[in-house]
């Protein structure tokens, strides 16, 4: 299961470097979390490829996320949300829980580092 999960990830991470919607970083350290609990050989494939293993390599060694990734991933959070507490969920402990989901992985993406791109 987590390798499949890891895949799925993966597949929208690199779709993410292409569409400007889906947050490539988010996505990508996703997919390392699922392969180092499931597969050394894919994990190992992963951090070390270099088209997107430098995503991964940048988070862990402290430099951050990009700039891009931390609005688009913020952004696409609360844009779930809101349909989610506006429209699919009846009960307002359930719309006030989403709301404090929401509002933790936003100051945790909000709070990490910011890559800084070298020009």
């Amino acid at each position: 299961m987590l390798i499949i999960a890891g895949s799925i990830s993966l597949g929208l991470g690199v779709l993410g470097i292409i569409l400007p919607l889906l947050p490539t970083t988010p996505l990508l350290l996703l997919a390392a979390a699922c392969y180092v609990r499931s597969s050394e050989k894919l994990y190992n494939w992963l951090i070390t490829n270099k088209y997107f293993g430098s995503y991964i390599q940048n988070y862990r060694d402290g430099k951050g996320i990009p700039l891009k990734a931390k609005v688009i991933g913020v952004s696409l959070l609360w844009l779930a949300m809101s349909y989610t507490i506006l429209f699919v969920v009846p009960l307002l402990s359930i719309k006030l829980l989403l709301a404090g989901i929401g509002a933790y992985f936003t100051w945790f993406i909000l709070k990490q580092k910011t890559l800084q791109n070298k020009q």
